[in-house]
């Protein structure tokens, strides 16, 4: 009698085991869950730090640098920004594209209009159309802005998808110094390689005319050369910057103190 008792507690205790077992691994699967569906998706979602770091200025032998109002100076991005202006936005209500030249001139004179030539820099291996040794007709890189590979074709639609975005945007130039500029100045400002940089077509739709206080890419790995790109080119054009914009500055490069200005002769310096 003792010892069926005695079994008979043991397989309780076995039972009342295996019931507590399968209720913590229920709850630990409910937590997964719960973590997924209000953060782990979002998570997962965030932009990765694995896309370019740095996009060229010039490439060697076939393109020539634009004449900007002043020297882009060598040195820290940092102290770059210190030299700029401070002071809020003039009116935008006057802003015209044309006041910045017809789109995509030859400024350079090397014979191909600014759009080939940014694509043809910025593009792996590019293709040509036939007859033609500017026009670029398909291709691939590794986007900057996104960090994903995207694929260029040449067509009413496709084209689209990649676009060639002004790192400083030329509404945003408009408000802050492009309208003191000469009409000459401005359309160099607006066919300047140091200001180009073929990107992700929707994002460049996302960024609009934003200025860093509003928009930064999406790929966190390319955000110091942008910013330092951004000081480079409103050094390089006397722009100004907003107060908000210069400590949006100011936090993206106190990720990377040695961050260089980015000078027009070439492929800017490694970053610190």
């Amino acid at each position: 009698m003792t010892t069926r008792w005695q079994e008979y507690r043991r397989a309780r205790r076995r039972t009342r085991q295996a019931w507590l077992l399968l209720a913590t691994a229920g709850l630990v699967l409910l937590a997964g869950l719960v973590w997924f569906f209000f953060a782990g998706q979002f998570a997962v979602s965030e932009p990765a730090d694995t896309g370019p770091r740095t996009a060229p200025v010039l490439a060697p032998g076939w393109m020539k640098p634009v004449p900007a109002v002043r020297a882009v100076p060598p040195g820290t991005a940092a102290s770059a920004l210190d030299t700029l202006t401070v002071k809020g936005r003039a009116p935008r209500d006057n802003y015209d594209r044309g006041a910045f030249g017809e789109a995509w001139l030859d400024v350079d004179a090397n014979g191909c209009d600014t759009r080939n030539d940014i694509l043809r820099r910025d593009l792996t291996d590019p293709l040509f159309s036939a007859g033609s040794r500017c026009e670029v007709a398909a291709g691939a890189f590794q986007e900057p802005y996104t960090g994903r590979v995207i694929v260029f074709r040449r067509g009413a639609a496709s084209s689209k998808a990649v676009q060639i975005d002004h790192v400083v945007a030329l509404g945003d130039a408009w408000q802050k110094g492009a309208q003191q500029l000469t009409a000459r100045q401005r359309q160099h400002l607006a066919n300047d390689p140091l200001n180009l940089i073929a990107a992700d077509g929707p994002a460049n739709q996302d960024k609009g005319a934003a200025d860093a206080a509003t928009w930064l890419p999406p790929n966190k790995a390319f955000r110091c050369h942008y910013v330092a790109r951004q000081i480079s080119v409103k050094v390089a054009y006397r722009l100004w910057i907003t107060q908000a914009e210069k400590a949006a500055m100011q936090r993206v490069l106190g990720s990377c103190p040695g961050q260089q200005t980015i000078l027009p002769a070439g492929i800017p310096p490694a970053t610190g």
